[in-house]
C-alpha cells in the first residue's frame, strides 16, 4: 500500500499489534511508525524521552490524526528484563513527573480513584451475560477491601505496563509506547500489574527500592486490589486470547495472595 505525505509517496505496511491501528511507512532512507488517532498526549511524551521522538502529526481526509514516530531498530524486553532496574526507574520518572500529569488534565478529565474504578468495573461486569463466578467474588472482594485503596495521590499511569510495550533501541534507549489508555490515578495501577506478573515475591522489595518506595502492609493491599481490579476489567473487554490468558494469570496471582 501506497500513501501521500507531504508531497512525497511513502510505502505503507501493518506494523503488528492487536489494534491494527499502526503502519511503518518507508520512502528512501526515511522510515517512520505511524499510528492513527493516537492520544494527543505523544507529544508531550515524546519531549519527556518516554516514547519515540514525535516527527509530526497530520489529519487526513476522513478525519483521522495519524502520528508519525522516528522509527527505532529495537528489542521487545523479555519477562525477564521487566525486573530491571530501569524499568522501575522509568515508570517512577514518568510517575513523579509533574509536566505529564499537567499536560494529561489538559486534554481530558481522565481522573480515576479507587471508587470510580469499581463502578465502571461493576458496570461492565453486570452488562455481561457469562460473567463468571470469579468476577463476581473478585467484585466482593474489591468492595470489602475498598476503603484500604480510597487514598489516592493522583500520577500519570500508562494502563498496559506488560512486557510487550517496553523496547530498547540500539542506542540502549528505553521507552515505555502504546499510550491509549493514559489516565491519572493511583501508581499502584502499573506497579501491581508488573510486580505480580514478572518480579517474584522475594525480589519485590529490590524492584520498588530501584522505583523509589518500600514495601509496606498498607502499600502491598493497595497493589493487590489495583491489580485485582484492572485484570477483572481486562477479562471483561474484547481482546486477543493471548491477553486474555495473560489477564486471568494476573488475576490468579493476585487473588491468591494471602499476605495481606
Amino acid at each position: 500500500m501506497k500513501d501521500n505525505f507531504f508531497g512525497r509517496e511513502y510505502d505503507i505496511a501493518p506494523a503488528g499489534g492487536e489494534t491494527g491501528q499502526a503502519f511503518v511507512a518507508t520512502h528512501e532512507d526515511e522510515k517512520f511508525f505511524l499510528k492513527r488517532n493516537s492520544s494527543p498526549f505523544l507529544a508531550a511524551l515524546s519531549v519527556e524521552n518516554i516514547v519515540p521522538k514525535l516527527v509530526w502529526t497530520r489529519r487526513v481526509e476522513n478525519g483521522d490524526v495519524i502520528t508519525a514516530q522516528k522509527w527505532v531498530n529495537c528489542h521487545i524486553l523479555t519477562r525477564d528484563e521487566m525486573n530491571g532496574a530501569r524499568v522501575a526507574a522509568l515508570l517512577a520518572k514518568i510517575h513523579h513527573s509533574e509536566t505529564l500529569q499537567h499536560m494529561l488534565e489538559k486534554i481530558e478529565n481522565c481522573y480515576f480513584s479507587a471508587e470510580q474504578l469499581l463502578t465502571r468495573l461493576k458496570a461492565e461486569v453486570a452488562a455481561r451475560e457469562n460473567a463468571t463466578n470469579s468476577m463476581v467474588e473478585a467484585i466482593r472482594y474489591l468492595e470489602l477491601n475498598l476503603p484500604a485503596s480510597e487514598q489516592t495521590e493522583y500520577v500519570v499511569c500508562h494502563g498496559d505496563v506488560n512486557h510487550n510495550n517496553w523496547i530498547i533501541s540500539e542506542d540502549n534507549e528505553l521507552f515505555l509506547v502504546d499510550w491509549d489508555g493514559a489516565m491519572l490515578a493511583d501508581a499502584a495501577n502499573d506497579v501491581g500489574m508488573i510486580l505480580y506478573q514478572y518480579i517474584p515475591r522475594n525480589g519485590w522489595e529490590v524492584w520498588l527500592s530501584s522505583y523509589g518506595t518500600q514495601l509496606t502492609t498498607d502499600l502491598h493491599r493497595k497493589l493487590k486490589w489495583y491489580t485485582i481490579c484492572q485484570t477483572v476489567m481486562q477479562l471483561t473487554l474484547n481482546q486477543s486470547v493471548e491477553a486474555n490468558e495473560r489477564a486471568k494469570q494476573i488475576f490468579q496471582n493476585a487473588i491468591e495472595d494471602d499476605e495481606v
